[in-house]
């Protein structure tokens, strides 16, 4: 156990002196995870909430309830602010300089024409560079259209089921109708507790996609000291082999390990990154850095020398990285992607942090199982072709 832990603090020095696992395992994902969230927030407009002005040029009854009550609960969700301009003037050029992301204009006249039962409509003014925050607007807008158009469908089938009626009562079957809560209500519960925010999941994919370069060190050391000749000597010195390997795959397990911690604590500080519960981030990182080693040492086996393996361990990682949704969601795409995308441990690792943010640390056990039968499948083949690699 002594020469396995002092071979260990050997090779952990000789990649802390080169600074190569200190560039892989933590500089380059956590640039990596900083430039695709604030490339992909500029798409979305802004990671904060929707800066939405609204600018109504009428003082009518419907115009007031879409202000007063649908914006105004809008704005209760926190993921979208509203502010009142003045003039139309104002707000298109607040929006034009990225100040609001979009703007709603309820054009003079609104409610008359809507009171008489006349084609009623409100205009969106949305930033070039904010078109998802446009589309967010028009859709509010387009919700309240459809909600008037509800109610205006409802006094016209009550009035010409009873005949001719007073002005006084269609406005009291108006003033039912408005209150009366829509038919049908879609309420979306799954993507804020299956689906990782944009800022975590940038920081959890360039980690998981990064840390099958960290663990790939250990095991190609065996390499590289085997061509030295100092592995040679290693085995002519009273140690017994399986020290020697243990050593090799504890450098990876440590490697790898450390540089999620690493990652975890400075997107949560840095990014504000929200990975979920410690304990399961725990779980899902050490099944993860396991699967990884397994795979790593695995391709290395068939390698000839150090160089050559860290080609083959490249490759994989990448196609591994892309498969798994590091970068995209590849689960969301069509056809047969979106069933390939679970033989990479990668995919499992995300899921598994995507279902820890909406229940307990126990969701975490089938993604852990899973990485862990990777690990155990080629971590087992690994082992038995490392223990020839040893015999020189």
């Amino acid at each position: 156990m002594r020469a396995a832990l002092l071979i260990c603090g050997k090779d952990l020095k000789t990649r802390l002196r080169d600074r190569s696992a200190f560039l892989i395992g933590i500089v380059v994902p956590l640039g990596l995870a900083f430039i695709f969230n604030s490339i992909f927030s500029g798409i979305s407009g802004s990671s904060e909430a929707i800066s939405l002005g609204v600018v109504s040029a009428d003082q009518g009854v419907a115009a007031q309830q879409f202000t007063g009550q649908v914006l105004a609960a809008v704005a209760k969700s926190g993921l979208i602010v509203v502010h009142t301009e003045a003039t139309v003037t104002q707000a298109r050029a607040l929006t034009a300089n990225g100040t609001l992301n979009a703007t709603i204009v309820i054009p003079a006249g609104f409610s008359a024409r809507v009171q008489a039962n006349q084609p009623a409509s409100m205009d969106v003014i949305g930033n070039a560079g904010s078109p998802i925050s446009a589309q967010i607007a028009r859709s509010i807008a387009e919700y309240y259209i459809t909600d008037l158009n509800r109610v205006r469908l409802s006094v016209a089938t009550v009035a010409g089921s009873s005949g001719t009626l007073s002005p006084a009562q269609l406005q009291a079957l108006g003033t039912r109708a408005a209150a009366a809560a829509p038919p049908v209500i879609v309420s979306d519960v799954s993507a804020q507790t299956k689906e990782l925010d944009q800022k975590s999941f940038f920081a959890a994919g360039m980690a998981v996609f990064f840390l099958f370069f960290s663990v790939q060190f250990g095991v190609t050391s065996l390499l590289e000291e085997r061509n030295d000749g100092t592995l040679a000597r290693l085995l002519a010195a009273p140690i017994r082999r399986t020290s020697i390997l243990g050593a090799k795959l504890l450098t990876s397990f440590l490697l790898g390990a450390i540089s999620m911690a690493v990652l975890v604590i400075a997107t949560t500080l840095l990014m504000k990154a929200s990975w979920g519960n410690p304990a399961g981030v725990a779980v899902l990182v050490v099944t993860a850095t396991l699967a990884a080693m397994g795979i790593m040492a695995l391709l290395a086996t068939f390698a000839k020398n150090a160089e050559q393996a860290s080609n083959w361990q490249s490759v994989v990682a990448v196609v591994l990285g892309l498969l798994g949704g590091t970068f995209f969601p590849v689960a969301q795409s069509p056809g047969i992607f979106s069933r390939l995308t679970f033989v990479a441990p990668q995919a499992w690792f995300l899921r598994g942090l995507g279902d820890l943010r909406g229940g307990s640390i126990s969701v975490v056990w089938v993604p852990a199982l899973a990485m862990l039968i990777f690990a155990v499948v080629t971590g087992g083949l690994a082992m038995t072709r490392l223990k020839r690699l040893a015999e020189v």
